[in-house]
């Protein structure tokens, strides 16, 4: 049995002390930070956690880290993003920044469907290369668990093939990574004329060997507006209930459409985006206990109002940021700097930032059980940031604070390998 024991945090942010599995509302703001503290580790397990000077008897031959000075945080959960894609779309970053909308650039054949034509055509092999560099990016930001959907192959032959990479890339990389089939991303060219038909083919063949291969953990929809109707989104997820995986939804992105009243309804894990919830959509979120996940990053990207973060925290629901990270509409791996977002244009506080990273990220993946906080039982996942207190994360914002980075146990960013770099 391996030991590994950091001591002498300035600051060994908790964030939870009591096995709390999500935080709602104001309570998203207590961190259960120790000052001075100290976490030791066993093989890939929290052992134990306190103060530095209440540190027990240590195990023989224990690797000591020293951390003064330093702010230790949980491993940062990514729990929305499309990591799976080739090419990129900065023309369309282009056209945006001259008045065209993000509706009109897809009605014209861009949009998710023009990722789709390079996700089509490229082999396994490059999707798994591209995707395994943004992930290592992600690391090196401090972020050990990722929500990964599919979503631009939108053909049975292409979703399987998104969705074995993912499963590779899990097995490969450091990282946790948590399959998401989006099937019902868009509706692809092919079937313009016939959505019915389109929609089937998702439900009727993708759908039950996504779930018999045990390819997918969640199912996912993209419900909105010239995409997939809530009555559409309703029967997809029914299906995909049947078919034993569990729920999220692409909610009141662009319109308020009822999304969150049909995540509530469903029993969704988590309802993303809800830039244009309503009152009656967060009533209905607050009730079921559905985690509300929001994504500065895309609203910042395409210059439009940003989500009720506020509203959402008041009324006690648990909320989750994560970076959205796609090649149309939030082009970025930087976890931290979506926290920054979230400080500055939904005036979230740096603690509800940090909460939102942590164990509510871990919360919209059904984790809560087992990572997003430094407590004994957990997952050792761990990051060490080169900062003396958690604020000055969001204050300082656009640049990498993290020294170390220790995954299940075992240190893959940092302890000399150089800032950034990922051990094999």
């Amino acid at each position: 049995m391996s030991s590994l024991l950091l001591r002498n945090a300035a600051q060994l942010v908790r964030v939870s002390r009591q096995g709390e599995r999500r935080k709602c509302g104001l309570a998203m703001r207590e961190l259960a930070i120790i000052d001075n503290g100290a976490v030791l580790i066993r093989d890939d397990t929290i052992d134990w956690v306190g103060p530095t000077a209440d540190l027990p008897p240590l195990p023989p031959d224990t690797e000591i880290i020293d951390a003064t000075g330093k702010t230790v945080l949980p491993g940062l959960v990514d729990s929305h993003t499309h990591l799976i894609f080739a090419g990129t779309r900065e023309d369309e970053f282009e056209l945006r920044l001259q008045g065209v909308s993000y509706a009109d650039i897809a009605a014209q054949g861009g949009g998710i469907n023009a990722t789709v034509r390079r996700v089509r055509a490229a082999s396994r092999e490059q999707l798994k290369e591209l995707a395994r560099r943004r992930l290592d990016r992600m690391l090196s930001l401090g972020i050990t668990t990722v929500e990964v959907k599919s979503g631009y192959g939108l053909s049975p032959a292409d979703e399987i093939k998104c969705l074995e990479v993912i499963g590779e890339l899990n097995r490969e990389h450091p990282c946790d990574l948590v399959p998401t089939f989006l099937g019902a991303h868009e509706v692809p060219a092919e079937y313009r004329q016939d959505r019915a038909a389109y929609l089937r083919l998702v439900i009727e063949r993708m759908l039950p060997e996504v779930a018999r291969r045990g390819l997918a953990e969640f199912c996912d929809v993209f419900c909105e507006q010239g995409v997939f109707s809530v009555a559409e989104s309703e029967r997809l997820l029914h299906a995909a209930a049947d078919h034993g995986l569990k729920r999220k939804i692409h909610a009141d992105e662009f319109t308020p459409l009822g999304g969150a009243e049909l995540a509530a309804r469903v029993g969704a894990t988590s309802a993303d985006h809800l830039l244009h919830v309503t009152d009656a959509g967060i009533e209905a979120l607050a009730a079921a206990g559905t985690v509300a996940t929001l994504l500065p990053g895309t609203a910042f990207f395409l210059g439009v109002p940003y989500g009720p973060a506020r509203r959402l925290i008041d009324r006690g629901l648990p909320v989750a940021l994560a970076s959205d990270c796609n090649p149309g509409s939030c082009m970025t791996e930087n976890l931290p700097l979506i926290g920054s977002m979230a400080c500055t244009q939904m005036k979230m506080l740096p603690a509800e930032v940090m909460t939102a990273l942590t164990l509510n990220a871990a919360a919209a993946l059904g984790r809560g059980d087992r990572i997003g906080s430094i407590e004994p039982g957990k997952q050792a996942d761990l990051v060490v940031c080169d900062v003396p207190n958690y604020k000055l994360i969001p204050y300082h914002f656009g640049v990498n604070h993290v020294g170390m980075v220790i995954k299940s146990g075992r240190v893959v960013v940092g302890a000399g390998t150089g800032r950034g770099h990922v051990l094999p």
